[in-house]
């Protein structure tokens, strides 16, 4: 994953909640679909 995507993702897994599903070993597609799925999760626009 891109470091943007690494910086949104924590942010977003703490928002959400579940800062255990960080992962810095993810792909960007799979930072893209957690993002999203977190995004939905945390009611983040």
């Amino acid at each position: 994953m891109t470091g943007a995507q690494a910086s949104y993702l924590k942010t977003l897994c703490e928002q959400a909640g579940a800062p255990d599903l960080f992962d810095d070993g993810l792909t960007k597609a799979e930072a893209s679909k957690l993002i999203d799925e977190l995004r939905e999760k945390a009611n983040v626009a």
